[in-house]
């Protein structure tokens, strides 16, 4: 049966990839401002840097030039000076060419009323012999850009100076033609971020399938309340075997490290079968495999999305309860069968004991039903002296009736010893009643002789520091090779009949490595024989 799907009721209002988009968009344009304003007065800066020093290159081109020493030399020098400034700033496109007295008398000016008067702005530097001062000053223009340097004669001497100038309106002008170039290149910089913002939408929008970001904050809250919450183990591995999620119910059916995630099924310690597995991936239904304590139900389902394989989901179920209830189910079944059988046989005993008396033959009457008791006797006396634990000497009792019904004999052997607190109880039920069940079964199919029962011998008692149980039957015995595969889950000579098969002597091996001990076929010898050494 496939599992239900959970759908979530869409709320309104925008999915998380329109507001990716939207923010992203947001984002981009404030940072596109930023910048904009930035590279604008960055190259404000620097145009004005780069005016400053055309400013000064047209000033020291001046000054160098001989017909403004020469020109000193005459009575007027404005009648010079003034032609030539004029047609350097001209040349130049600049707002402004003077030469001036070292003190700042000007000798030329775009302004002729200007001349004659003194120069606003700093001479100092430049009367000093500086050769590389510039400024922003505020002169009968308005604010401006300028370079004031010297003019030297042939001993050094600083005999007038040149000023060259433009004003900052005809220099925000000139940076206005630089505005589209900036515009364009802003205008591509938003088209190339607004289209990797749409894409990041986009794929936002297929991964999340178009959800809002409370919708996906609900679903993922459902979704790991129920993970936690179900009483079924999951796990949730990549195409590579790899542990992608797990539920706290799968935590507790397997013996996982903390740090799972990650890490391929088969290299975090569980037992090889249920690793290989969990990691060959395909589908698989109500596997049985044995964890160091547990039978599980393991079950394998690929996980699909859209055509495209993404992975395994593995569910658990915990089967050794349901396992120990079967047990105990069986011992109970066993009893009533024993009680039936023994109510028939008394039924028998009783009409044959009724019967001899009536015939008047008394003396073989009590006979009778003393050899009748005393076989009836023997194995329980046998059971209840040797066997101090309950539970066992129970089973026991029950499983001699059962295969007594199946036509095998099952003997204790005389001294067997099993005192109380060697082993849990539940453990020496599961240990015990595997292999009986196995020996029984094995002693029907084992070669029949005239007037001799199929046979199945159980024998315990102290030795080697601990308790020694060994379970004989008269079987075809085992194959030599088959010695340590027996053990194993899964491993039968039984047709299949379902789920169970070949987990017995699995579940004999588990319950006594619990307890610290062994259990092997020992070879030789007609049949089989399973001798289990408990610490």
């Amino acid at each position: 049966m496939s599992p239900p799907s959970v759908h979530f009721g869409r709320r309104p209002g925008m999915s998380l990839a329109g507001q990716v988009f939207v923010l992203q968009a947001v984002l981009v344009v404030l940072l596109l401002a930023g910048v904009g304003v930035l590279s604008w007065l960055q190259l404000t800066e620097d145009n004005r840097a780069e005016t400053a020093e055309e400013m000064l290159g047209i000033a020291h081109t001046l000054a160098a030039t001989p017909d403004v020493l020469g020109a000193l030399d005459d009575a007027d020098p404005t009648a010079v000076l003034q032609p030539l400034a004029e047609t350097v700033r001209r040349d130049t496109a600049t707002d402004f060419v003077v030469v001036m007295t070292p003190q700042g008398l000007r000798w030329s000016h775009p302004d002729t009323e200007q001349i004659g008067r003194r120069f606003l702005g700093t001479i100092g530097p430049a009367a000093a012999g500086v050769d590389d001062f510039t400024e922003t000053y505020t002169g009968t223009l308005g604010p401006s850009v300028r370079a004031v340097v010297p003019v030297r004669d042939e001993g050094g001497r600083v005999v007038a100076l040149v000023s060259a100038g433009r004003t900052l309106t005809n220099v925000s002008a000139e940076l206005l033609g630089r505005v589209p170039v900036l515009l364009a290149a802003a205008a591509g910089e938003l088209a190339l971020a607004g289209l990797g913002s749409w894409l990041v939408s986009r794929w936002v929008r297929r991964t999340t399938r178009d959800l809002g970001r409370g919708e996906l904050a609900r679903m993922y809250t459902y979704y790991d309340a129920v993970l936690h919450a179900v009483r079924e183990g999951l796990l949730l591995l990549d195409r590579d075997g790899r542990i992608a999620l797990v539920n706290d119910e799968a935590r507790r059916l397997l013996p996982l490290p903390a740090d799972v995630h990650g890490r391929r099924a088969d290299e975090i310690g569980l037992p090889a079968g249920l690793g290989g597995a969990l990691v060959a991936g395909g589908a698989g239904t109500d596997e049985m495999h044995l964890t160091a304590d547990r039978i599980v139900v393991v079950n394998r389902a690929p996980a699909r999305f859209e055509g495209r394989e993404l992975g395994t989901v593995v569910t658990l179920r915990d089967l050794t309860e349901l396992r120990a209830l079967g047990d105990e189910l069986d011992t109970i079944r066993g009893f009533a069968h024993s009680l039936n059988a023994q109510a028939h046989e008394a039924a028998n005993q009783l009409h044959t004991v009724v019967a001899l008396i009536e015939l008047g033959r008394p003396e073989e009457a009590l006979q009778y039903a003393a050899t009748e008791l005393e076989l009836a006797q023997r194995l329980t006396d046998t059971v209840v002296a040797g066997i101090a634990v309950p539970e066992l000497a129970a089973l026991v009792v029950g499983k001699a009736a059962a295969a007594g019904e199946r036509g095998v004999e099952l003997d204790v052997a005389e001294g067997t010893r099993v005192p109380d607190g060697v082993a849990d109880p539940r453990d020496l039920v599961t240990i015990v009643g595997n292999l009986l069940d196995n020996a029984v079964d094995a002693a029907l199919e084992g070669p029949r002789e005239d007037g001799v029962p199929p046979r199945v011998r159980l024998d315990a008692g102290p030795a080697d520091g601990g308790l020694v149980l060994c379970v004989s039957d008269s079987g075809p015995g085992l194959d030599p090779a088959d010695a340590e595969r027996v053990f194993t889950s899964g491993w039968t000579t039984k047709p299949s009949e379902g789920m169970g098969r070949g987990l017995g002597l699995a579940l004999v091996r588990r319950a006594v490595q619990r307890h610290g001990g062994t259990v092997e076929v020992v070879p030789g010898g007609p049949g089989a024989r399973f001798r289990v050494w408990l610490p």
